[in-house]
């Protein structure tokens, strides 16, 4: 904002291209035949060029639907891959463990515990395996709360493939077939009809 450049104007005008062809997209909801808490993780190590800190991303489902989601710049540099990919993987629990405390006061928690999806098999043996904390003590005691949730059962941990990795699309950008793809699996899309003409139909009825 302070000293934009050409590039930057032209990034915006792309932007902004892209809102006015997608105006009518919006997130679409159904009733799922079972709920279910599935999280993906992901993390782009030291994007930023001036502070080399990384950009994480996720996105939690709820019953197939889309509930929570975020994509923000971590506050510390990470010393590895390893390192950016396990804070994300910490933060998406943190919120993972707000909404099953929300659920369980609704009386609406799932039977199954959360599923949390990663990409990097270092940051999941980092989650899954204790021993290998005694190669991470530079990360933040605080974010070892997730091995903590892992070992008691309350959330679990799997990999994903990185073509299937949902939460790629808000840490990078992607090719255009790839970031279309992940748009649907987010169930981001123009309404099945258009609401003038339902008000009309419902006038009718």
């Amino acid at each position: 904002m302070q000293t934009p450049t050409v590039s930057h104007f032209q990034t915006v005008k792309r932007i902004l291209r892209y809102v006015k062809g997608t105006l009518a997209f919006g997130l679409m909801f159904t009733q799922p035949p079972s709920f279910s808490i599935v999280g993906y993780s992901d993390a782009d190590w030291a994007r930023c060029i001036e502070t080399r800190r990384s950009t994480y991303g996720y996105s939690i489902f709820l019953g197939g639907n889309l509930v929570s989601w975020s994509a923000k710049k971590q506050p510390t540099v990470s010393r590895s891959s390893c390192e950016s990919e396990y804070r994300a993987m910490a933060n998406v629990a943190a919120e993972i463990v707000w909404i099953t405390h929300l659920l369980r006061e609704l009386h609406a928690l799932p039977t199954d515990p959360p599923t949390l999806l990663c990409d990097n098999r270092s940051a999941l043996f980092l989650s899954q395996n204790p021993v290998a904390h005694k190669r991470a003590k530079h990360i933040d005691l605080d974010y070892h709360f997730i091995r903590e949730l892992v070992s008691s059962g309350k959330i679990s941990t799997k990999y994903v493939l990185t073509k299937l990795q949902v939460a790629d699309i808000f840490t990078k950008s992607l090719p255009r077939p790839q970031f279309e793809f992940f748009r649907t699996m987010l169930r981001l899309g123009p309404p099945p009809f258009r609401l003038r003409e339902d008000i009309s139909t419902s006038k009718d009825i």
